[in-house]
């Protein structure tokens, strides 16, 4: 007899996207997504957000900490710091719909109660959740995604992609069987950790400000 998989085994978020709806739709069902092991430890699905009909999408890595608590995207430190550099690039965040490539906050402790450490999801992690983010772009349509870092990347654009080599860049391509254009540029919790964070977050800002060219 063939022992069925449990779907966290498979590691695809497929059996749990409804096949009609909007977002709220999808929001209500990736709260009981159990497509990876992820979910176990996190405190709940972290689903994207903002306006469904956002010319600009924003996909980042995974939830952090505050994230997981609160249930939203971005709302710590570097949700603050995107929407900053947003709003100098001439973006307004309250017209923007940003999600993460993963919906589950994935860490590690040194020790029991200790401050929960992020930890990077494997790509079979990223995989696993791609229909998610796949339903996301059917739903919203945006003109232009822009990328946050290197997970996000590989996520849209396959394991070969480098953020370094193609930051700031408008790319297009074909993303889930629809033609996008793209602008990729750092995470910017990468920005809180750069030892000059003054150039670092200069070079998000011109990154947005082509993003932003593309949208005029």
């Amino acid at each position: 007899m063939v022992a069925i998989k449990a779907p966290e085994d498979a590691y695809t978020a497929e059996p749990f996207v409804p096949d009609r709806g909007g977002l709220a739709a999808l929001r209500r069902a990736a709260a009981e997504c159990r497509g990876c092991p992820l979910h176990r430890d996190a405190t709940q699905t972290v689903f994207g957000a903002g306006d469904k009909d956002a010319r600009v999408m924003l996909v980042g890595e995974q939830p952090g900490d505050q994230e997981d608590r609160q249930g939203k995207p971005f709302v710590g430190p570097a949700g603050r710091l995107l929407d900053r550099a947003l709003e100098e690039a001439g973006i307004d965040p309250s017209e923007t719909y940003v999600t993460n490539a993963v919906k589950h906050f994935k860490f590690t402790r040194a020790e029991p109660r200790k401050r929960r450490i992020h930890k990077a999801p494997t790509l079979r992690e990223v995989t696993a959740c791609g229909p998610w983010l796949a339903a996301e772009l059917a739903v919203v349509e945006p003109e232009l995604i822009v990328v946050l870092g290197a997970t996000a990347g590989k996520a849209l654009l396959g394991s070969s992609f480098r953020v370094t080599q193609v930051r700031g860049t408008v790319l297009e391509e074909e993303i889930h069987g629809r033609p996008e254009r793209l602008v990729p540029t750092v995470h910017p919790s990468s920005v809180l950790r750069a030892d000059d964070r003054e150039a670092a977050y200069r070079g998000l800002l011109s990154d947005l400000k082509v993003a932003a060219q593309v949208l005029a």
